[in-house]
């Protein structure tokens, strides 16, 4: 009766132990490293904002490691390539997690590659960390291991759209946009929007990811005689929309979500680009800022990587720096339940860039809802509006 007493208690620990969260969510944490990774897109049509928002990334990772670590731990960066494509960011989330045994996927870029990629993460208790899309769907429906910082999509061009047409008394909205999750809530949000102030969309198209002919979409919108085109569309896509309609004598007042706001838009689009609008947060990073916190970290960074930062190189550093806060904030017994208490319980308050103040709880993991306009000017980004929720 003793043994078989015994074996009953030495049974209930092991199965104890076994199901202990803290335990499991022990991966990626060791004595002297913490192991998170980043899927990007390398070699796809988003390499543009993706490889500053990486290099954003990896200067706040030096710049903690220099300084010792996360309570004692350095911080190490895994990354791998989507191609902006989900089933390769499935494939990229599989080895991040299952054999680079990440604590948590920060910065992770593209709306239906994020959402390709839950499962794998959930499975293994693994964190999604302010991932690099505006999508609704980083932080709803609400979960303990999903964070978002940014404004939704949606929220942007619910609130933008209508405003902004409004403003320029315009009375034929259109919309087009990428045939996906993405440019589903772009498309979905001006509609919305319009829809509240009383207007409707008089045309609607897309195009499929990739592509670069834009032509008939815009033949489509110069027919119908649209005056105010919401753009849901990333860099290339934005630069050839614009650029087709300028020269096909098309010149609608253009706005784009947060997805488009790179200084590769005007720089590469040239004339074409002045006058569009954006829907954005941080303010860009000129090294001839006339504000001198922006203009010293523009410099530092161009220092580090012999190039001038862009806007998703601040993304990227931001996101960085809120992941170590709030690894910080956690303590040196770092687990996925000790991150989330302390995740819970964050307000980021407004940084150099003028990003709005985010703040998170335990029913609220979106940061903040707050967005604002910034339009090209003379070949750069220039803020002209106030937040607005």
């Amino acid at each position: 009766m003793r043994l078989r007493t015994k074996l009953l208690t030495l049974a209930s620990a092991l199965a104890l132990t076994v199901g202990t969260p803290a335990l499991a969510q022990s991966q990626g944490v060791a004595k002297d490293t913490l192991t998170i990774g980043t899927i990007q897109d390398l070699s796809g049509p988003a390499v543009g904002l993706s490889k500053p928002a990486l290099e954003g990334m990896q200067l706040r990772v030096d710049e903690i490691n220099e300084q010792g670590g996360i309570n004692g731990r350095k911080l190490v960066l895994k990354v791998e390539d989507s191609g902006y494509d989900p089933k390769r960011a499935v494939l990229a989330a599989q080895k991040l997690v299952d054999q680079d045994k990440i604590f948590a996927m920060v910065g992770h870029l593209g709306t239906p590659q994020n959402i390709a990629t839950f499962p794998v993460l959930f499975r293994k208790n693994v964190i999604s960390f302010m991932p690099l899309s505006a999508g609704r769907q980083m932080y709803e429906p609400l979960n303990r291991l999903t964070y978002s910082f940014i404004a939704p999509y949606y929220d942007q061009m619910r609130i933008a759209a209508p405003r902004l047409a409004r403003e320029k008394g315009a009375s034929k909205p259109c919309v087009i946009y990428q045939d996906d999750d993405f440019g589903q809530e772009v498309l979905k949000g001006a509609e919305d929007g319009l829809k509240a102030a009383g207007m409707d969309l008089v045309e609607k198209t897309s195009y499929k990811r990739g592509a670069t002919d834009f032509s008939s979409q815009v033949a489509k919108m110069k027919s119908a005689g649209c005056d105010f085109v919401v753009l849901g569309t990333i860099i290339r896509e934005t630069v050839g929309t614009v650029a087709t309609a300028r020269k096909s004598g098309f010149n609608p007042t253009f706005l784009a979500s947060a997805a488009a706001y790179i200084n590769a838009v005007p720089k590469l689009g040239g004339a074409a680009m002045e006058g569009i609008y954006i829907a954005m947060t941080a303010q860009a990073p000129y090294t001839d800022s006339s504000e001198q916190p922006i203009r010293f970290w523009a410099n530092k960074y161009k220092t580090r990587y012999d190039k001038d930062p862009d806007t998703f190189s601040v993304v990227g550093y931001t996101v960085m720096d809120a992941f170590i806060r709030v690894a910080q904030k956690a303590g040196g017994n770092l687990t996925t339940d000790s991150f989330i208490r302390a995740m819970e319980g964050m307000t980021f308050p407004t940084d150099i860039f003028g990003n709005p103040e985010m703040s998170f709880s335990a029913t609220k993991h979106l940061g903040s809802d707050a967005a604002r306009l910034s339009q090209v000017q003379n070949g750069k980004w220039v803020v002209v509006s106030e937040y607005f929720h």
